[in-house]
């Protein structure tokens, strides 16, 4: 399998200072994984968004049960934190121009008003998927990916959750029950795979 052609995209979920830094969602894998998401964002230069996980202002800003989980955090509502942390960590977002920022407010990046269509508007039809957090945002994002069509193709050294057991078995028993929608590769893989396609 190659990804240099114009029907494949990069998504980067969340990499943002609110997991990397020392708040009360602190990930370490962020660090971790960050020198690989950096290697593909150079690899699908030109090809890659970068989903941010946005904050309401207060508890009551949320919509419906979200209201309950910004009672537990509202330490992290805007009002009671800089909302600078929202901002992607400082090597992405050196790379990051606004319009491949896409902010979501709920788990999935397809929550996003228009996402689906800004994708198949583009002739998207592969997305490869890395960030944080593996059993949350990316799985949810992946999950949105296959039910609208898309092939979703999850890095497995480029992604990373703040609980690792859970990340591992995101990787080992959720996302491999759909092999024919959905792909683990390692960034080795994908690299190599350009490099062929080269």
């Amino acid at each position: 399998m190659t990804f240099e052609d114009d029907t494949v995209l990069h998504i980067v979920i969340d990499m943002q200072r609110l997991f990397a830094e020392e708040t009360a969602w602190h990930t370490p894998a962020v660090t971790e994984i960050l020198p690989n998401v950096l290697r593909l964002c150079e690899a699908f230069k030109g090809r890659t968004l970068f989903a941010k996980f946005m904050l309401p202002e207060t508890p009551q800003a949320a919509p419906g049960r979200w209201q309950t989980y910004y009672r537990h955090w509202s330490m992290l509502t805007t009002s009671n934190i800089d909302p600078a942390y929202q901002d992607l960590v400082a090597p992405l977002a050196a790379l990051a121009s606004p319009d491949e920022q896409i902010e979501k407010f709920t788990y999935s990046v397809f929550k996003a008003p228009g996402f689906a269509e800004r994708l198949k508007a583009d002739g998207i039809e592969r997305l490869v998927f890395t960030g944080v957090e593996t059993d949350v945002c990316v799985l949810a994002s992946v999950f949105d990916a296959v039910d609208a069509g898309f092939h979703a193709i999850v890095v497995s050294d480029a992604v990373g959750s703040s609980v690792p057991v859970a990340h591992q078995a995101t990787l080992d028993h959720v996302l491999t029950r759909m092999p024919d929608q959905i792909d683990i590769f390692t960034t080795e893989d994908i690299i190599a795979g350009r490099a062929k396609a080269a």
